[in-house]
């Protein structure tokens, strides 16, 4: 295994936490699998972030149930390559951004360092805007303050980080707990047909013939498989204390694998609940315009009839927007250790990850208002999507290798199937860059 990596190992992935978890020797499968839940949960978050609601809010008003084949879909692909992130870590002991350095040359290295920066700010911008969306609509807090009250609060409580790596999953299973309540109450009071729903799990034809609904669809494909949770799953899957022997290596990638699959099953349940939201109250009441959070909240009550409904819809995503730039803000962190193995003081390397994002929410909220932000969402999932092949390409490369994975390399099927899977990811946002810098 030395030999296959250009460049020996030189550091842990987030070494102040590194192996920190411990694991029971000899207990049952529960424990066990308790012991290594929580990364998967904040990978998770990530695929339900602002800038998912505002895709899937435009695909439901717009076009009922059909997307939801794409929801179905994205979270198959994003499951398939979160297993691939987890071997990646915990067989060659590296984080994805780690692998890269100690794979590729240096300018190759620093490409792919800025290419995943730039998906890092842009998702911590959605991210951004979202809470500061939630908090205007629960708290009447102006746009730009809410901006500025977002940046504060997390890196309060990322300061926690220094009493164990557990408070932090621990904090964000409770925001995402938090957010299942709210849609669960949702979807009981918007009364979906149940069969609409199963119908619409089923891929149709014009998902692919109807340029609009195409373009929608790449933007949930772009919106749910996120870049910087490759990077952050291989990371903080080595959290725990698992033995780093053959068979320790086999049983942490077996529990983590289903901790990520369990996880991903409730961020489609949330992601197909707001486009099922969507589809329930806006699109059967011929409000198909309804594109942005804004209004999608403003219509709720009035559609519904229940005061709590856009209540509970604002608080959801108060906690996904708070979820998302929480596991943003420590994926910058390991991209900035991994690529460029520049060690800076936490705090410090927090805070430059969060002005990359906050300076040019701030700057658009104040020239261009409400309507900017919205369009900064959907500009968001659009470089997010984008940068996605960058970071599945090496992740591929990678656990497909056999001198870099040994006998953990993927099986002959599952080679085959990533690499469908990353040409897909590839043609579609080859198509999105068209549409969206040349279509009409």
């Amino acid at each position: 295994m030395k030999n296959a990596w250009r460049k020996d190992k030189t550091s842990h992935s987030l070494p102040e936490v590194f192996s920190s978890i411990s694991i029971p020797k000899g207990s049952g499968f529960w424990r066990k699998y308790l012991a290594f839940a929580g990364p998967g949960l904040m990978v998770a978050v990530g695929y339900m972030d602002p800038g998912n609601w505002a895709t899937d809010i435009a695909g439901g008003s717009q076009f009922g149930y059909t997307l939801l084949s794409v929801v179905l879909i994205s979270n198959i692909f994003a499951m398939v390559l979160q297993h691939l992130s987890v071997k990646l870590g915990v067989v060659a002991e590296r984080d994805l951004a780690q692998a890269c350095r100690d794979h590729f040359k240096p300018t190759t290295n620093f490409i792919l360092w800025v290419f995943c920066e730039i998906a890092i700010a842009a998702c911590d911008l959605a991210e951004v805007i979202g809470s500061a969306i939630a908090l205007n609509l629960l708290f009447g807090i102006p746009l730009t303050w809410g901006i500025v009250i977002t940046t504060i609060d997390v890196l309060i409580i990322l300061l926690l980080q220094a009493k164990g790596f557990r408070w932090i999953e621990s904090i964000v299973a409770g925001l995402m707990f938090i957010i299942l309540v709210c849609f669960g109450y949702e979807i009981i009071i918007s009364k979906p047909e149940i069969n609409a729903i199963l119908g619409g799990l089923i891929p149709q034809k014009e998902i692919i013939t109807n340029p609009a609904m195409l373009y929608i669809g790449i933007g949930i494909l772009g919106a749910t498989v996120m870049p910087h949770n490759l990077y952050l799953h291989s990371s903080i899957v080595q959290t725990r204390d698992y033995t780093r022997d053959k068979e320790g290596k086999k049983e942490a990638i077996k529990y983590a694998t289903i901790d990520s699959t369990v996880s991903l099953l409730l961020a489609f349940f949330i992601n197909a609940a707001i486009l099922i939201l969507a589809a329930a109250t806006f699109h059967t009441t011929g409000n198909q315009h309804i594109a942005d959070i804004h209004d999608a909240y403003k219509m709720l009550t009035p559609i519904l009839g229940a005061s709590m409904a856009s209540i509970a819809f604002a608080i959801a995503l108060l906690a996904s927007g708070q979820n998302s730039t929480l596991t943003g803000t420590l994926a910058g962190q390991i991209v900035m250790e991994g690529f460029l193995n520049i060690r800076l003081k936490p705090w410090l390397r927090r805070l430059i990850t969060r002005l990359i994002a906050v300076i040019p929410a701030l700057i658009v909220t104040i020239i261009y208002g409400e309507k900017g932000t919205t369009d900064l969402l959907v500009l968001s999932q659009v470089i997010l999507s984008m940068q996605l092949s960058f970071a599945v390409v090496p992740l591929v490369m990678f656990t497909n290798d056999k001198a870099k994975m040994g006998e953990f390399v993927n099986k002959s099927f599952l080679k085959i199937c990533v690499w469908i899977i990353t040409a897909i990811i590839i043609v579609l946002n080859l198509y999105l860059l068209y549409q969206t810098f040349f279509g009409e």
